[in-house]
């Protein structure tokens, strides 16, 4: 969003609303794609966290700052949204023994079906700081900078994160590169994410 529009907005000019709103349903692809990765690839999980987030930054347009990132402010509000869900959840009952969970696989027919399961199990054993920083550095292309906002953390924590998260993911992978991991014809986004 620019500047303009987000000053046009902070006076009350509607049409600056409606150009904040479609800036928003923009980003909503970005958006459930770190929720998938947030929510352990879990769709209905993913797409209630994304329009939570939207109809939290819908009804608080006004306090976005002009001259911030949009992304940023979306990303942080999701985020924040799913810990918060999370601590809810945590006095919900789960599946404790996994029989249910392991009831939905279905075994890949091809190759690069069962890499792309592979790297996504490695990436729900991270830990959640890692996973998301390595869905929002590695998978999302988002900024150092913007990652770190995001995450309400320094921009030296967010490097050494995914640096961790990346030697992480090659020993769960028995992999001494990313390339060995994804070798073949698939590219290695469209795998994990």
């Amino acid at each position: 969003m620019s500047t303009q529009t987000a000053e046009r907005m902070a006076s009350g000019d509607p049409q600056a609303a409606t150009a904040l709103r479609q800036d928003i349903i923009g980003m909503i692809p970005a958006l459930r794609a770190f929720a998938r990765a947030l929510t352990r690839n879990n769709p209905s999980d993913a797409d209630d966290l994304v329009q939570e987030t939207l109809l939290k930054a819908i009804a608080n347009a006004h306090r976005f700052e002009p001259g911030t990132s949009l992304r940023a402010w979306l990303f942080t509000i999701l985020r924040n949204t799913y810990y918060t869900s999370m601590r809810v959840r945590r006095r919900e009952v789960a599946d404790e023994t996994g029989d249910i969970v392991a009831g939905w696989s279905v075994a890949p027919a091809q190759e690069w079906a069962l890499r792309g399961h592979e790297a996504r199990r490695a990436l729900e054993q991270l830990s959640d700081d890692q996973r998301e920083v390595i869905v929002l550095v590695a998978v999302l292309g988002m900024s150092y900078e913007d990652a770190a906002v995001v995450c309400a953390c320094a921009t030296g924590t967010i490097k050494s994160r995914l640096n961790r998260a990346r030697n992480r993911m090659l020993e769960l992978l028995e992999a001494d590169s990313i390339e060995e991991v994804f070798s073949g014809n698939e590219a290695p986004g469209t795998a994990v994410a």
